[in-house]
């Protein structure tokens, strides 16, 4: 069985079953969770991407999404949501909690397994760019963790602490896209003054000091931003 584990959390057993069907015939191993809080039990098995539904009994879909990101150990793992609401409110609520993919059902099982296999080829992607080591290269950036320093084509240029963070925490989750509030809540803390103006404005000016690489820098209208893997 393909060692790949995909972890579905809907409260439709109907839902379920057809998904965990069409999922092991792809030779996808699955976990399944009825609810958001046995869902973030079953986080501890390490899914390589999680389905998720919005309407959740105990810990709602948006809830349970914004729990995982905050979570060093599984912030990685693509959420794609897969739900019945097609409100563009919620799509865009969705990408602010750290969605790789958004999907209104029905779908055809051909074109979920195909967002599927676009998320875990993405998220392979980025994970050959992210090390624990103390430095990350990403095309022209390197970045070092310990010594708080960012070099671009090789120079050393200068990012204030929390231009560094921002950067850093965009290009660990390398092309995803991450919600203003999210980068708001994770760089400046639970307890906070400044609105998701202040990530617009960091944002700004670390495009300034990237110089003629500032379009790794992606902006997501209405939702918020994503650092495009150059590879």
């Amino acid at each position: 069985m393909n060692e790949q584990k995909i972890l579905i959390v809907d409260d439709e057993p109907d839902i379920v079953e057809f998904l965990k069907y069409t999922l092991e015939k792809e030779n996808y191993k699955v976990i399944i969770s009825y609810n958001g809080k046995d869902a973030l039990e079953k986080v501890s098995e390490k899914p390589d991407l999680i389905l998720l539904d919005i309407i959740l009994p105990e810990i709602n879909g948006f809830e349970f999404a914004q729990r995982i990101k905050l979570m060093q150990e599984y912030k990685n793992i693509p959420i794609i949501f897969l739900t019945a609401k097609s409100s563009e409110f919620d799509e865009v609520k969705a990408f602010e909690f750290g969605a790789s993919d958004y999907i209104v059902k029905p779908i055809s099982t051909i074109k979920l397994i195909a967002r599927i296999r676009a998320a875990l080829r993405d998220t392979g992607k980025a994970n050959l760019h992210t090390s624990t080591s103390t430095e990350i290269s990403v095309g022209p950036l390197v970045i070092n963790r310990d010594s708080f320093t960012v070099k671009i084509d090789g120079r050393n240029v200068f990012f204030p602490k929390k231009e560094f963070q921002l950067l850093k925490y965009l290009v660990d989750n390398s092309n995803k896209v991450i919600g203003r509030d999210l980068l708001l809540k994770i760089i400046w803390g639970d307890i906070y003054q400044n609105t998701t103006r202040t990530v617009d404005v960091h944002i700004r000016k670390i495009r300034k000091r990237l110089g003629v690489h500032h379009n790794l820098i992606e902006t997501i209208k209405g939702v918020g931003y994503k650092f495009v893997n150059p590879v």
